[in-house]
């Protein structure tokens, strides 16, 4: 995902708790009908589920119908051995006559109403013509879909849309009917067989421009949905989509899902990477590619976030953190070392920032789920990555990620399953490194002097770290230039006190001493020469 007016989000959206953890959600068909009349909607949901242990009623996440007039309306429930239900402002529980008992399995349907209050995004685009854009990230897929809104709970899924015949209808997985029904509407039915989060789950309807930008490995096609205002444009711009999704196919593993499709909408984000199926802002189409950043981020996502999904929302940067390197990573490849080396001391100043602003570790627990699209999930988790990689190396790193993906693509993992990964291949212990840069609310602050001792040809190079707290251990890589046209000298040291003094032989004063001088580190500080 791609922000765009973060605070104004959080002002949007009054976020709620998850409503059950002991339930599994297999599959959801949603039944949904829209109309050009008013934004009230008619759904019929069939939800099959799994009870863990046993279980003598069932809660689910759904927004109630409230004064304004927004919100749901239950209208009946039904399932093996319902006997009522109780309709919360959030949630609804449906009551049982007898206990299901541990792995039993059982389908609900229920029948609702209502004019979504958030997640269905009824509006006019900037051409003025009537939009549904689903827009369920975090949690807000409740507030039009009866659903269990936690992100490790994936469940298979099912849209069949009924709308007025001039809409296209697109959702995630693949299309199994379009059919004209009387009074000059439309049927049309996506099917996702890949189990995925309903903070992806999706429905664009619209009217659209639609091109095959590609086909990949013979197998996946790759789709532009575009506002036929738009259509040169946008066909242009998002076909670097078919671009991009091979070098991740190449790097990562296999793509897990049978289509990409790229869409323009009215997402509130830059872009949200509903699965298989992106969703992209307005803007985002100008004809002259300056989005590819945005695609590629979103792509991304598609293995990192929706296949191999964060445990819990605390853990968002094992989704927005991969995003981000990952785009730094493909940049690297297609414009070359200059450009990711821009993009890294960009993220850097960003974390930092943020981290003085706000020093909260980067794995954050807190409930208000929207906080968390900040500095320290994107551009901090994305430079945890990049600092693996160069203290671990090409080789170690990429065959990290790969098997991360390949062990937990279509389960769920959180932070020290990452890090096990990556200990399992390096053969080394990775749990300081993991607790200074997610776990502590604090960024490395480094205070650097040298001095220049002519009788001896030594350089004294002190290190003192005055973040609180203190006691990060990290390499340090230093560089020293004798003269101005001489060669530079690279010398990597393992820092691992709150000071530490390094000594260097030379044969004169340097001309130049420069700290990370490969962009390595996170860190904020310089290097002065003491008097």
């Amino acid at each position: 995902m791609k922000r765009v007016s973060f605070l104004a989000a959080i002002l949007l959206f009054t976020l709620h708790g998850i409503a059950q953890s002991n339930i599994d959600v297999l599959h959801y068909k949603f039944n949904v009908e829209l109309n050009d009349n008013n934004d009230t909607i008619y759904g019929l949901a069939e939800i099959k589920v799994r009870f863990p242990e046993t279980s003598k009623s069932l809660t689910l996440d759904l927004k109630k119908n409230n004064t304004s007039g927004k919100g749901m309306i239950l209208e009946n429930v039904s399932g093996p051995g319902v006997r009522g239900n109780n309709n919360d402002d959030e949630t609804f529980t449906i009551f049982f006559t007898q206990p299901f008992k541990e792995n039993d399995t059982a389908t609900f349907i229920i029948k609702y109403k209502g004019i979504p209050s958030d997640g269905l995004i009824i509006s006019k685009n900037k051409y003025d013509h009537r939009t549904f854009f689903a827009d369920n990230w975090p949690n807000r897929g409740h507030n039009w879909l009866p659903c269990h809104e936690d992100p490790a709970d994936k469940a298979t899924v099912e849209f069949i849309v009924t709308a007025p015949q001039h809409y296209q209808v697109v959702s995630n997985g693949i299309q199994v009917e379009e059919t004209n029904l009387a009074s000059d509407k439309k049927l049309t039915h996506w099917k996702e067989d890949v189990p995925i989060s309903t903070k992806v789950m999706v429905i664009g309807v619209a009217d659209f421009a639609v091109n095959l930008s590609g086909t990949i490995n013979n197998c996946v096609p790759v789709y532009s949905y575009v506002y036929p205002e738009d259509r040169d444009k946008g066909f242009y711009d998002y076909a670097q989509a078919a671009e991009i999704l091979p070098w991740f196919i190449q790097n990562v593993g296999p793509y897990a899902y049978k289509k990409l499709a790229n869409v323009q909408s009215k997402t509130i984000f830059g872009g949200l990477e509903n699965a298989n199926t992106i969703f992209y802002s307005e803007g985002s189409v100008s004809g002259t590619r300056r989005s590819e950043g945005l695609l590629t981020h979103e792509i991304a996502h598609q293995w990192f976030g929706n296949y191999a999904t964060e445990k819990s929302f605390a853990h968002l940067w094992l989704s927005e953190g991969f995003a981000t390197y990952m785009t730094i990573l493909y940049m690297d490849n297609k414009y070359g070392e200059d450009t990711a080396i821009a993009m890294l001391k960009e993220d850097r100043e960003q974390a930092i920032r943020f981290g003085k602003r706000n020093p909260l570790p980067v794995v954050n627990h807190t409930k208000d789920y929207m906080q968390l699209l900040n500095a320290n999930s994107y551009q901090k988790g994305g430079w945890v990555l990049h600092m693996l990689r160069r203290q671990l190396g090409d080789e170690i790193f990429w065959k990290s990620i790969q098997t991360y993906y390949a062990e937990y693509g279509g389960k769920t993992a959180d932070s020290d399953d990452l890090r096990k990964v990556f200990e399992k291949i390096s053969g080394k212990d990775l749990q300081q490194f993991f607790k200074q840069w997610l776990f502590t609310p604090a960024n490395l602050s480094l205070d650097i002097s040298w001095k220049y001792n002519a009788d001896k040809n030594e350089v004294a190079v002190t290190v003192n770290q005055i973040q609180q707290p203190g006691d990060f251990q990290f390499p340090l890589e230093i560089l020293i230039q004798e003269s101005a046209a001489g060669m530079p000298k690279r010398t990597i040291k393992e820092v691992k006190k709150n000071i530490e003094t390094f000594i260097f032989s030379v044969k004169k004063k340097p001309a130049r001493i420069e700290i990370d001088p490969m962009v390595s580190l996170l860190f904020e500080g310089n290097i002065s020469e003491a008097k």
